[in-house]
């Protein structure tokens, strides 16, 4: 049997902790250390840049994803640099993802499909979502702390990578949240949207909250309209607005603008402001 220098599980989410990344982050980091230990079957100490190459080939070899390789790449990485403080740099290229389109929604679909929410409550909390440009995660923790109701502006706290930002509160929910607030007594430490019990929604309910909406609308591909649907239709229809890229990109929280460019190709060219320099001959 292998003996490993450290735990690895503590060791990964102590890190991952302090690094600030999800416990999802965690969790899949986790999975792929373990599969390639156990297809290893060496000792941490004993293992090379080599084995590491010919597991990635061995994934490679049953076909999985550019997104699947790139993932059980940077677990690797991260055990080796991060958790273990190895100076081992695994030079090996990215498998390339492909790249696909976001599917968006048009402000009348956006628009129907809020119409066919009867539950108010549950209404709002989509219109947030898609009217900040939310993930559903950030939805979920929202708390009335984190709002400034009559600034028209709020805050993600601890979003994604574990960084803050402003969000835009759209004028349409305001007051829908300050009688949201009155109604159930909220504190200034509470979550904005609880269920009975004083509980959070689950990530489960918003996305049943919106299939059966797209369902009910008989919306083209409503199969494929989830929540991140909202927030890559929030980003297309600010940009068909006129706003910029680094605008955008501050609204979603996206790392880096090349992220946030993906939505100036599910715009129209005249939309955008692109014009053809055949015209101008």
């Amino acid at each position: 049997m292998s003996y490993y220098p450290v735990d690895i599980e503590k060791s990964v989410i102590r890190v991952c902790k302090r690094r600030r990344l999800s416990p999802k982050t965690a969790k899949t980091y986790l999975y792929c250390i373990k599969k390639f230990l156990v297809w290893c079957k060496k000792e941490i100490g004993k293992i090379s840049k080599k084995d590491v190459r010919l597991f990635l080939e061995y994934l490679s070899d049953k076909n999985l994803s550019g997104n699947t390789l790139n993932t059980y790449h940077m677990a690797i990485r991260f055990l080796f640099t991060d958790v273990l403080n190895k100076k081992m740099w695994i030079n090996i290229k990215y498998s390339k993802a492909p790249k696909k389109l976001p599917f968006v929604l048009s402000k009348k679909e956006v628009k129907k499909l809020l119409n066919s929410i009867d539950n108010w409550k549950h209404r709002l909390m989509i219109e947030f979502m898609y009217g900040s440009g939310l993930r559903v995660s950030e939805l979920l923790n929202i708390k009335i702390k984190d709002l400034e109701l009559d600034e028209d502006f709020g805050y993600v706290r601890n979003g994604k990578g574990g960084k803050d930002r402003l969000i835009i509160l759209p004028d349409i929910i305001k007051e829908k949240i300050k009688n949201l607030i009155e109604m159930e007594n909220l504190n200034w430490d509470s979550y904005l949207f609880q269920s009975k019990g004083n509980k959070k929604y689950s990530i489960r309910t918003i996305q049943l909250i919106i299939r059966k909406s797209a369902k009910k609308t008989k919306l083209e591909n409503w199969r494929e309209i989830h929540p991140h649907t909202l927030r890559h239709s929030f980003a297309t229809h600010l940009i068909k607005n006129g706003y910029d890229i680094s605008q955008v990109q501050a609204m979603l929280g996206h790392k880096s603008p090349e992220t946030t460019m993906i939505y100036t190709h599910t715009t129209s060219p005249n939309i955008i402001n692109i014009k053809s320099p055949l015209d101008n001959i």
